[in-house]
């Protein structure tokens, strides 16, 4: 029987483990998606208590806090940060199955030392040990990326952002790892939402450019895209809760852009040819840039109105979609193609029915030179878990070519999510070693071990263009 956690940790055979051992483990982290706060990077935030580095915006954790019947006054209210953290570890022994258990015992052994199963019996005595450790040196916001050993983060950032931070980062040669911002315009996208307008308001003022039009719109999202690039930005990314493409002219466009700047309600096909016409044209600006456009698809947010409205949105209460993308993704990607200017694109479904889908659709556009220009990005939120991980690279193994995969991102607002690299690491070892032991593939260890270096680190660092 093996023990939880221990070294072989997901690993079933013993060319899963050589694999592991000899390729993955010193890999560096390639982060390209995150959602990691860079003014706490550039003051080194030195954190108080778990609770502050753990629980703090992480939806996750607070989702199933709820589930578990945890009023939410000890998840997003006012009570001390050792009452939430009490809370959790009461959660915690009742999510044998979810990630979230393997993750928690992982941070805690991989960070801090502890092998004890966090519960309400061990609460106390691991968040005492634990906040004495966060008042060292090696826990600082800096000590953790270091001791992480992580080359590259992308943060995820709105275009209006004046990147003050990431600026202080790229001239402090003492850090050594890069930190790019990420171009999310969703405040430009969603113009049905109610802050449309002020969102405006603010994207004039930080490019300098009057926004009266929708030639006003298309050059300051240029402005920025502009600025971004010169503060080393070589990705964007976009919530796209329903693909959709439809072929409208300009003209059409900018009358639905002035009824929208207006506060006037939109129909659905309004705001479905806005949605198409702009994300067309930022497509054509991130082709430019040569940066990779990241579609995050089949999000159904916000699902719980009385929640929202009462703790805000994005704070755990979001699910599976389930509509149909094929199509409208296929369109949307020609018609750019069609013009020469399709960026390198990660595609990310929610819901594992359009696994085939995004699979086979990495495989309709290619650019000489570029290995796997279009990738069906790993398993992500609700399907970042051993299955949904398994599944998806199965999948893109099976009518694409899984060598060329970028890999794992943490898409966390936390220091400590790297484990979630070694996570991922794992169960690629794992798959490979399964394979290699039933005869799948060739018994061939120079051969898989590369494989690994490549879907772990190597072929993420080579598609992003770092500058």
């Amino acid at each position: 029987m093996k023990k939880f956690l221990d070294n072989d940790f997901l690993l079933d055979t013993n060319t899963a483990k050589q694999l592991y051992e000899n390729a993955a483990t010193s890999l560096p982290i390639f982060d390209f998606h995150c959602h990691l706060n860079p003014q706490e990077v550039w003051e080194d935030k030195t954190y108080e208590n778990l609770t502050e580095l753990w629980l703090s915006g992480d939806h996750y954790k607070w989702r199933v806090m709820r589930i578990h019947g945890v009023d939410e006054h000890f998840i997003t209210g006012d009570a001390s940060d050792w009452e939430k953290f009490k809370a959790w570890a009461e959660t915690v022994p009742y999510l044998i199955g979810n990630p979230l258990y393997h993750w928690t015992h992982m941070e805690l052994k991989m960070y801090f030392g502890i092998d004890q199963l966090l519960s309400p019996q061990t609460a106390s005595e691991i968040y005492e040990q634990c906040s004495q450790l966060l008042k060292t040196s090696q826990f600082t916001a800096r000590a953790l990326i270091k001791r992480s050993n992580v080359t590259f983060i992308g943060t995820t950032d709105d275009p209006i952002s004046p990147l003050t931070y990431h600026q202080l980062l790229n001239n402090d040669e003492t850090f050594k790892t890069i930190i790019a911002p990420t171009f999310r315009p969703d405040g430009a996208l969603f113009i049905e939402r109610p802050a449309f307008s002020e969102w405006l308001r603010k994207l004039a003022d930080a490019s300098g450019i009057q926004i009266d039009n929708l030639d006003g719109l298309l050059a300051a999202l240029k402005e920025r895209v502009d600025f971004f690039h010169q503060n080393r930005c070589c990705a964007s990314d976009h919530d796209i809760p329903k693909m959709e493409y439809i072929d409208a002219k300009k003209e059409d466009i900018d009358s639905i852009f002035q009824k929208g700047m207006k506060g006037i309600e939109l129909t659905e096909e309004e705001t479905g040819c806005y949605r198409s016409f702009l994300l067309k044209e930022l497509g054509k600006m991130y082709a430019e840039k040569q940066w990779v456009m990241q579609l995050h698809i089949g999000a159904m947010r916000n699902n719980n109105t009385k929640m929202k409205k009462l703790i805000g949105p994005d704070t755990g209460f979001d699910s599976v979609g389930e509509a149909n993308h094929a199509q409208a993704l296929a369109a949307f990607l020609d018609a750019l193609d069609q013009e020469g200017a399709l960026p390198r694109t990660v595609l990310y479904n929610l819901n594992p029915k359009d696994n085939p889908v995004l699979a086979g659709m990495v495989g309709n556009y290619s650019e000489k030179g570029v290995s796997g220009k279009i990738q069906f990005g790993s398993g992500w939120w609700f399907n970042d878990h051993i299955d949904g991980m398994e599944r998806q690279m199965k999948d893109l193994a099976n009518v694409g070519m899984l060598s060329h995969f970028i890999g794992m991102l943490t898409d966390s607002r936390s220091f400590l999510s790297y484990a979630r690299h070694d996570y991922f690491r794992r169960i690629v070892c794992n798959l490979f070693g399964n394979w290699a032991e039933s005869g799948l593939v060739p018994y061939d260890m120079d051969l898989l071990e590369e494989t690994i270096r490549n879907i772990g680190f190597q072929n993420a660092e080579r598609y992003f263009l770092v500058r």
